[in-house]
């Protein structure tokens, strides 16, 4: 199938897309890798009226780092992580994330940003950054706000993000040398969505012990703790009604997980 009739237009900075979205008349979408918002438009599954195109924003490309913390713009794409756009431990965490995702066309088009806003619990991004504890900039016509990344990801495909507003920016803190993680997926073949995600963090100087569980029926999860394996009925209260097939994909996720975090 082919994409319904829309229009496009092409922003030319930040405070243009603000405006044009502030505009409640007709229904629009925002494009930056388009990865997601492409084939949807193509199953017919979402009908803009108009795309606006932030994909060559300046702005939302920028890596900032500091001592503390790195800032990553919304706009920069899976294969720039990839690649090492940002330096130190969180970098290689976040380049073991990044060369997972799908296939390298689509890490060079798809977007940190727009996996975020786009909010599927299969995607990658949503438990790592969890794990992390990432707070997003948000920019709209009533300026800049800032949110939890739990607080933004409100449920499968859903976020805090209004119609009139674009996610700016992602800050995460920087990981000391010693930090320690397991990143682990389970797909029934290479590049596609996860069926179960296990993602444990550790950095002792940070004081940041992080379990993670994503690819469930809702938002990723998160226990500021790393599990132990052995009671199981914290996993099973994030796991709600899921199959018994679905229950044990995610716990050898976890188990193996937790054999990669203690190496």
């Amino acid at each position: 199938m082919k994409a319904p009739a829309f229009k496009y237009y092409r922003a030319s900075s930040l405070e243009d897309a603000v405006t044009v979205l502030a505009d409640q008349s007709v229904f629009k979408k925002l494009l930056a890798g388009g990865q997601s918002l492409c084939p949807m438009m193509n199953f017919r599954l979402v009908r803009p009226d108009l795309v606006v195109d932030i994909s060559r924003l300046r702005e939302l490309h920028g890596v900032e780092q500091t001592n503390k913390t790195v800032r990553i713009g919304a706009g920069v794409t899976h294969a720039m992580i990839e690649d090492g756009i940002v330096e130190g431990k969180t970098g290689l965490y976040l380049r073991e994330v990044a060369g997972g995702i799908a296939y390298r066309a689509v890490r060079n088009r798809g977007t940190v940003g727009g996996s975020l806003a786009h909010a599927d619990p299969s995607a990658d991004w949503p438990s790592a950054l969890t794990a992390m504890g990432a707070r997003l900039e948000v920019r709209g016509p009533n300026g800049s706000r800032t949110v939890d990344i739990n607080k933004f990801l409100e449920g499968p495909f859903q976020t805090s993000l209004n119609d009139d507003e674009v996610l700016f920016a992602i800050e995460l803190p920087r990981l000391t040398q010693s930090a320690r993680w397991a990143y682990v997926k389970a797909c029934q073949k290479p590049g596609e969505f996860a069926k179960a995600i296990a993602v444990m963090l550790v950095d002792e100087k940070l004081d940041l012990h992080k379990t993670v569980l994503g690819a469930r029926q809702s938002s990723p999860a998160c226990l500021d703790e790393i599990w132990d394996g052995k009671e199981e009925s914290k996993i099973d209260a994030f796991l709600g009604s899921s199959k018994s097939y679905e229950r044990t994909t995610h716990f050898a996720a976890l188990r193996k997980a937790i054999a990669e975090v203690q190496i």
